[in-house]
């Protein structure tokens, strides 16, 4: 699965990028900057990814919105979350791997309760 990660610690970019790898995912970052070609650098990374992980804490309320508007226009699934870290992302790969194992995902559908609820478990 090829996950979007919109906002959070840059510095921490390659390891996700590991992390996702080694799990047989692919991950795509962007920053959350809309300004310039911003906006549709992130447009881009929604039309890509099946997945778009939109961090709140470290994003402008613009790149959230326009990141949400997009993701639902084109109905990928979401997940809205204030802060996300390594460990965190990790649970997150297992849960992908548990639901995807299930059959869980449906074309168009909103993913994120399903995702929330097994990483908090």
């Amino acid at each position: 699965m090829r996950i979007g990660w919109i906002g959070g610690v840059e510095r921490y970019e390659a390891q996700l990028e590991r992390l996702a790898r080694a799990a047989g995912h692919e991950l795509e970052y962007h920053r959350g900057d809309v300004r310039g070609r911003g906006a549709q650098s992130l447009e881009g990374l929604v039309d890509r990814c099946q997945l778009i992980v939109i961090l709140t804490d470290t994003n402008s309320h613009g790149a959230v919105q326009l990141a949400r508007k997009l993701a639902r226009q084109r109905g990928r699934g979401t997940l809205l979350l204030r802060k996300f870290g390594i460990s965190r992302f990790t649970r997150l790969l297992e849960a992908i791997d548990t639901v995807e194992g299930r059959g869980l995902f449906a074309a168009g559908g909103d993913m994120s309760a399903g995702y929330e609820a097994l990483l908090s478990a």
